[in-house]
């Protein structure tokens, strides 16, 4: 292996240039980290990244982590809402989402039971393009100082106990700390010795652009078929689930106009015919899972970590999150301002986080598959889903509005998303959260709280002021990435504060 120069020497490496690893560089370099980024694509703008094939839809915690550092204003798509508070109890009947293919709609959910949601909240879920959302991410890391190289994938590294050498072909550099969010074949995973646990697929999905001949032979929406399942949301777009275990996604095989024509259709049982097939796709439901998401200086993000089926489109949310989580936790400890354990803190909250995504992800697809079981399960599950309670439940769940980490303490709002606070001069929480820094709210005015924040004035920003709606609360300490550590509803129980503020803050 070659080694660099000393000087040459980044505090972070992150292997990949997609969403995960670009946020997770901008959450780094806002804290003056450098930071560089290898991606083996020279160019970003996949094909497959494009509409129809790009669109996500972007969750809760997502929506506030980019309005957090005042990234959300810069996408174009942002305006394309979908928002609970704007829809419920008026009687609409406009689909917002899915669970197995079951719709859920907008008209059924009560975001009233969202208690931590105040009407100045960010929607719930916004549909996104992802070569969009990468452009903004890109254009923000790069103003930031981080250094991008396209072309470039890590073949090769060795960590010592100071540093990570990472080799790419010919070249090699140094960093302090390497992340690996170079996606579901992550390199930086099979290399670093990452156990990578989980169950084997159930299926083929295909995404496809194609020509159809007789397009009316096909049903419009999503159709369950005693052989798999088939979704045209848009002419010439289909999506496909052939219960093949897998085979064909892992055959290698290239994906032709005949044999998406055969796939199709033998699932939907018509003799429908291809003229063309202009772009595709192949994906499964392999569920996997680091069983650590730090090895020594190296770390796991995105599908790097955790892998499954795009079903419901949580998998781009799982992984910026990781980045929201990992990246003031990293620039901390690099900067020695991190108290003890605080980068382990990272795979304790992130790892249950993905564990419930992935057995998310296997419930949806134990009632989709072509048996009388699960037929029998699926049944039930849309009688259940038109009810206000599941409706609400099923949107809260995949928008990951109730996201919680397990923090300890006493008051209900820990380890929450801080509700987006609007003070009496106008300005909200996400308004004062781009900084970075961890923040303590005293609503009440207490000198106390005042000298106890001062002597954090490096990492912690004191606010006094009063909200238009408090929730009852009196004071709030907040993470950077927007987590409460700690909440009293009293002006006087602050006991637990200064064990908080330690915990979380040098």
């Amino acid at each position: 292996m070659k080694y660099p120069q000393k000087e040459s020497t980044y505090d972070v490496l992150i292997s990949g240039a997609g969403p995960v690893g670009l946020f997770l560089a901008c959450e780094l370099a806002l804290a003056n980290c450098s930071v560089l980024i290898l991606e083996k694509a020279e160019d970003p703008h996949s094909p497959l990244k494009q509409l129809p094939f790009g669109i996500r839809g972007l969750s809760a915690p997502s929506i506030e982590a980019l309005y957090r550092r005042g990234l959300l204003q810069e996408l174009a798509i942002h305006k394309r809402l979908r928002n609970p508070h704007q829809h419920a109890g008026q009687g609409a009947r406009r689909q917002v989402g899915h669970f197995a293919g079951i719709a859920f709609y907008d008209g059924d959910i009560d975001a009233s039971q969202w208690s931590y949601r105040l009407p100045g909240s960010t929607a719930a879920s916004l549909i996104s393009e992802m070569d969009e959302l990468e452009t903004v991410l890109t254009h923000r890391a790069l103003a930031l100082g981080v250094t991008i190289k396209r072309g470039l994938a890590v073949t090769e590294f060795e960590q010592t106990e100071d540093e990570v050498i990472v080799q790419s072909g010919e070249q090699a550099f140094r960093s302090t700390w390497l992340v690996g969010c170079d996606g579901s074949r992550s390199i930086v995973r099979k290399l670093g010795g990452f156990v990578f646990a989980g169950t084997e697929p159930e299926f083929t999905g295909y995404t496809t652009q194609i020509d159809i001949a007789d397009p009316e032979k096909l049903k419009p929406g999503r159709n369950l078929t005693p052989t798999g399942m088939y979704l045209q949301s848009q002419p010439g777009y289909v999506v496909i689930q052939d219960f093949d275990g897998g085979a064909f996604h892992d055959s290698g095989m290239s994906v032709t106009r005949e044999h998406v024509q055969d796939v199709l259709r033998r699932i939907s049982n018509t003799d429908v015919t291809l003229n063309a097939l202009h772009r595709a796709t192949t994906w499964t439901d392999r569920t996997r899972q680091a069983t650590t998401y730090r090895n020594g200086r190296v770390l796991l993000a995105g599908d790097a970590a955790h892998i499954h089926s795009p079903l419901g489109g949580q998998g781009l949310n799982l992984g910026l999150g990781d980045a929201m989580n990992l990246g003031w936790k990293l620039a901390a400890t690099i900067q020695n301002r991190a108290p003890q354990g605080l980068l382990n803190s990272y795979n304790t909250e992130r790892q249950p986080i993905g564990a419930q995504v992935l057995d998310w992800s296997r419930a949806q697809v134990a009632i989709m598959k072509p048996t009388p079981g699960a037929r029998a399960l699926n049944a039930i599950f849309r009688d259940l889903m038109k009810t206000s309670d599941v409706a609400t439940y099923m949107a809260g769940r995949v928008w990951g509005v109730h996201t919680q980490y397990d923090l300890g303490g006493n008051h209900p709002l820990i380890g929450h998303s801080v509700p987006n606070f609007t003070f009496e001069n106008g300005a909200t929480i996400g308004d004062l959260m781009h900084s970075g820094q961890g923040i303590l709210i005293d609503f009440g005015g207490n000198a106390s709280l005042k000298t106890l924040a001062s002597a954090h004035s490096h990492s912690l920003t004191y606010i006094s002021d009063r909200a238009t709606d408090q929730l009852g609360v009196q004071a709030v300490l907040i993470r950077p990435d927007g987590i409460v550590a700690w909440a009293s509803d009293t002006p006087s129980d602050y006991s637990e504060l200064s064990e908080a503020i330690n915990a979380w803050f040098v």
